[in-house]
């Protein structure tokens, strides 16, 4: 087995791979978590191994899932809602907790264990290729053809036409495969924004989006799906990231989106305006991607 810090950085490609390392993790934490602060039912814990205390991102003890024992149990469910999803049959009625609840334990149990084992930079690095990773897993794994996809843009220079590379985290399909390539990108397929915060990249979704209508002449749906919009300040404290002032002015100015999806909404999301345009990842999964994801007549 790979020790555990090379298992984190380690690529991901199925749920059942997050699944075991989220559970090998919950097992580690309490030898060496004792102590937490706690504000807005966040929870920040602190580790002191070998006379360095390190501080852990904050955790939504209202998500988590600590104990292995039920974290695999639901998610058992969520594998479970996932391939009815899939057989496209109606899903049970716990099934939008046990979404969030389990996707966010993996995710933050990642980034936990990144932060204790792994230098920072590498952790930010990390989690956030973790995290692409897993939002994939679970489209893989209810037979959604998804593929990363770079759109080639061309541009008059001096020098010549030049290409700019417009990277897209996921490109989602109706069909049995991904249609867009790299010079044309199809209708009825959905532009996702994969990020684990909106911190400083919520206006890049706008621009792309607009960007990329303009390049390819039609209309495009694009999404971002978060992680989170909440950070540690200072070692006892949080603070909300989201500019909620400024996604509204972009909505109305720029361009709409077709949706933000939060495994962990932050507070200004359930209000109006905002709820209008940002809701939890759950409901995607269990409402909106079929309404998104329909083939062109």
């Amino acid at each position: 087995m790979l020790a555990l810090d090379r298992d984190l950085q380690m690529r991901k490609e199925s749920l059942e791979a997050f699944g075991q390392l989220a559970e090998r993790l919950l097992r580690y934490f309490p030898n060496v978590l004792h102590e937490y602060e706690e504000q807005h039912q966040y929870r920040i814990y602190r580790s002191q191994i070998a006379g360095v205390t390190k501080y852990i991102r904050p955790i939504n003890s209202k998500l988590f899932l600590a104990d292995p024992d039920h974290f695999r149990e639901r998610f058992t469910a969520l594998l479970a809602l996932l391939a009815d999803l899939r057989a496209g049959q109606a899903p049970d009625l716990f099934g939008p907790h046990t979404a969030d609840q389990v996707l966010y334990t993996i995710q933050q149990a990642v980034g936990a264990g990144l932060d204790l084992l792994v230098d920072p930079n590498g952790a930010r690095k990390h989690a956030g290729n973790r995290f692409e990773e897993l939002i994939r897993a679970v489209f893989s794994e209810m037979g959604i053809a998804n593929k990363k996809m770079v759109l080639q843009i061309p541009y008059e220079t001096e020098d010549g036409t030049k290409i700019y590379q417009c990277e897209n985290d996921l490109i989602l399909s109706p069909y049995a495969e991904v249609r867009s390539t790299r010079h044309h990108l199809d209708p009825a397929e959905v532009v996702v924004s994969i990020k684990t915060t909106s911190k400083d990249r919520m206006g890049k979704i706008f621009i792309d989006k607009m960007l990329l209508e303009r390049f390819v002449g039609h209309p495009q749906k694009v999404i971002g799906i978060f992680l989170n919009d909440v950070q540690r300040k200072r070692n006892d404290r949080v603070s909300f990231t989201l500019v909620s002032g400024l996604f509204m002015v972009y909505s109305q100015f720029l361009v709409e989106l077709e949706g933000i999806y939060y495994l962990d909404p932050p507070p200004n999301a359930r209000k109006a305006p905002f709820n209008r345009h940002m809701h939890s990842f759950a409901q995607f999964l269990l409402r909106d991607f079929q309404t998104l994801l329909r083939p062109e007549a």
